[in-house]
């Protein structure tokens, strides 16, 4: 079997043993055992268990980012159709590969630095996406002059947090549609953007 694809087998199979169990309470010969291969061989193909722990998170992160690229690269021109069909893609990727995002948002943020700069690397990947199509929406709208760069970041720093946060609450809430929570968080931040845009503003009363 060429390397490559026995590599895969191995991933497929930590990612699953990671969610249950916890970085530190998985085992190598845990995972070498359901892959069907030595643990020697683990070692050989991935260095460590922090190596194979990485290499479950990149591959799942780029799996992420490219949902979330593919879907809002094929929804059309409108920036906030295509930041609306990359929601979705998340949301859909989350509800499908569980033990993925278990993997990338509750444990590496735990772990080692190189780890934790794997994880930081793939969130600004979708940053950078989210901050680029505010970024087309406010230019669109024609009325720029009211935000500047910085206050996209701000915004897609919120979306993504929010976004983020929201997976947690879609396990509570069962039967949510991917589409419906992403239809619901743009109306939240979308809507909220295009009033500033408009001129509104909120500010505390004395």
């Amino acid at each position: 079997m060429p390397r490559e694809v026995r590599e895969q087998q191995i991933i497929d199979v930590a990612v699953g043993v990671f969610a249950k169990r916890g970085y530190h309470a998985a085992s190598v010969d845990e995972i070498a055992e359901l892959a069907g291969i030595s643990k020697p061989m683990v070692y050989l193909y991935l260095d460590s268990k922090e190596g194979l722990f990485l290499a479950c998170l990149r591959r799942e992160a780029a799996r992420l980012v490219a949902a979330f690229q593919d879907a809002a690269r094929g929804a059309g021109a409108a920036p906030e159709l295509r930041l609306y069909a990359g929601l979705s893609a998340f949301f859909a990727f989350v509800a499908e590969h569980r033990d993925s995002w278990v993997v990338l948002h509750r444990q590496a943020s735990e772990l080692s630095e190189a780890i934790a700069a794997a994880v930081a690397e793939a969130r600004r990947a979708v940053m950078a996406e989210v901050a680029g199509l505010i970024s087309d929406g406010i230019s669109d709208s024609g009325r720029g002059e009211r935000l500047r760069a910085q206050d996209a970041d701000f915004v897609a720093h919120a979306l993504v947090g929010a976004a983020d946060s929201l997976t947690d609450w879609t396990e509570q809430n069962p039967g949510q549609s991917p589409e419906g929570v992403a239809l619901r968080l743009m109306n939240m931040v979308w809507v909220g953007m295009r009033d500033v845009l408009d001129g509104e503003a909120w500010l505390p009363r004395d």
